[in-house]
């Protein structure tokens, strides 16, 4: 699993919502959410992003085992990762965008490069 952080979840809990965060971020290419979450979701989502770029079966199996949806894998495999083809990593950018308003918890956008 990617890094060490909590974020006050269950283990269960928190790898689903990993999951879901993932797959929304290549399904759309940006979401808003807390920068903590988001230094998280960045890590999974490169790991799955470097495995996009070599399409094999084992690949694509692996990356259906942890992405939700079959066509935002269909759409990693075809479309966002030939794009970094020749870059090492560093997929995503993190924005800080300020303190939300209910709780004051710093919050950010990450976005696929």
């Amino acid at each position: 699993m990617a890094g060490t952080r909590k974020l006050g979840r269950a283990s269960d809990h928190r790898k689903a919502m990993l999951r879901g965060m993932v797959t929304y971020l290549l399904e759309k290419g940006s979401i808003e959410t807390t920068v903590t979450r988001a230094k998280e979701v960045r890590s999974m989502a490169e790991k799955m992003i470097t495995l996009g770029k070599e399409n094999t079966l084992h690949n694509k199996r692996q990356a259906l085992a942890y992405i939700t949806k079959e066509d935002v894998v269909k759409k990693l495999f075809d479309e966002i990762s030939p794009k970094y083809k020749d870059v090492n990593g560093g997929y995503c950018r993190i924005i800080k965008t300020g303190p939300r308003r209910g709780d004051a918890a710093e919050m950010a956008i990450i976005e696929l490069v």
